[in-house]
């Protein structure tokens, strides 16, 4: 059975997210200090949250998470729990974890936040099983990479086309909430969760 580690930097969304998890077969270790990450045998950074306060607590282990995650180690991240892995945000003032080399800039749109249903353009293995590609979003601020052969999928929002998954190595981004998006989300996260257990 695949163990996560779910960070718990006091500002994300556990509840769904794990339960989700759980469902599609992990074992669920919800971590409170940042450093028991280091040990972690796949990593999970949960969504909702303002940059700066997410970085607080993951700020003092940020050469060994990347560290980490550039060895191979699993990991997904939602909406802010991607975003964190950026070089910073325009958000916010702290450095973020810098595993993607970009930013997260604001979404320059006229209804900020985007939020609901919307699509999702891949043709990523993740969404294998899935025909439904709508799914759920909830943001201001987006991931914008510099290497555009990280971004496996797109969203159209208000005419301007966002990047909403990432990938590197076996680290899975994403800008919509997969814990709360019904069916494909849960498909989602079990092709994750199987995903995962073949990386180690």
């Amino acid at each position: 059975m695949l163990n996560i580690s779910l960070a718990d930097y006091r500002v994300g969304n556990l509840h769904s997210l794990k339960k989700s998890l759980e469902n599609c077969g992990a074992k669920v270790t919800v971590v409170t200090d940042m450093k028991d990450l280091l040990d972690a045998e796949c990593l999970a950074f949960p969504g909702v949250g303002a940059f700066d306060k997410t970085m607080e607590a993951l700020l003092p282990y940020k050469e060994e998470i990347c560290k980490k995650l550039e060895s191979g180690v699993p990991g997904i991240g939602i909406c802010i729990g991607t975003q964190i892995l950026t070089g910073g945000s325009e958000e916010g003032t702290s450095p973020g974890l810098g595993f993607i080399d970009g930013n997260t800039v604001r979404l320059k749109a006229k209804q900020v936040p985007h939020m609901g249903w919307n699509m999702v353009d891949t043709d990523d293995a993740l969404m294998d099983g899935i025909e439904n590609r709508h799914f759920y979003f909830a943001h201001s601020y987006y991931c914008e990479p510099n290497d555009a052969s990280m971004i496996r999928g797109t969203t159209e929002y208000e005419g301007i086309r966002i990047p909403t998954m990432f990938r590197k190595k076996n680290f899975v981004g994403t800008q919509f909430h997969p814990e709360k998006s019904s069916t494909s989300g849960l498909r989602f996260i079990s092709n994750f969760v199987r995903f995962a257990e073949e990386c180690l």
